[in-house]
């Protein structure tokens, strides 16, 4: 999963850097889907975006900081913590790396300070890196539940070195998939 996540980051990341290259190149087909997809995201200001080549970035540069800044953590992540830790920081982490991106973009829309690319840029990391430590958690954990339940390779929110592998008689001896709904400790 951790492979999925840092590989698929960075192909995003490459993509946005992408989108402006393909346009010099003389690939504009491939660059107006690339900007077409990339605007259901982003507003694309571009005066709000970096440029290479003399085209917009396919997003502006705070959704820039946030792409990098989720793509470097993730690549960094086991080197920071366990794939095995299933378990997220306490919540208040991921509102303090927020704040200073609520208030770059609060300083901004009231009129009392123009930012800069640089500071959506690092305000945006700051968030996006962060919001790896969340989000990865729950993805591995995701992953393992293809293993039996129970009994299980999770034991007070870390993973067991020994992996335990569904069997065919474990799904076909239930008709559905388990609910959730009955056991609130095992939702995200």
């Amino acid at each position: 999963m951790w492979l999925l996540v840092a590989g698929g980051s960075l192909v995003v990341l490459a993509t946005i850097v992408g989108a402006p290259l393909a346009l010099a190149g003389g690939r504009g087909q491939l660059a107006a889907t690339i900007y077409q997809t990339f605007s259901h995201l982003c507003h694309q200001l571009p005066e709000r975006s970096y440029f290479i080549k003399g085209h917009p970035f396919a997003v502006c540069a705070r959704c820039t900081g946030i792409y990098a800044g989720f793509a470097g953590a993730s690549v960094l992540y086991p080197l920071v913590r366990s794939l095995r830790n299933i378990q997220p920081p306490a919540r208040k982490w991921l509102f303090l790396a927020a704040a200073p991106l609520a208030i770059d973009f609060a300083i901004e829309f009231t009129g009392l300070w123009h930012n800069s690319h640089t500071s959506r840029l690092l305000t945006g990391s700051l968030l996006g890196a962060v919001a790896v430590f969340y989000i990865m958690p729950g993805l591995l954990d995701l992953s393992l539940r293809s293993w039996k339940r129970g009994s299980g390779p999770i034991a007070n929110g870390v993973v067991s070195k020994e992996p335990r592998i569904a069997t065919t008689e474990s799904f076909s001896s239930r008709a559905s998939a388990p609910s959730d709904y009955s056991a609130p400790d095992r939702r995200i």
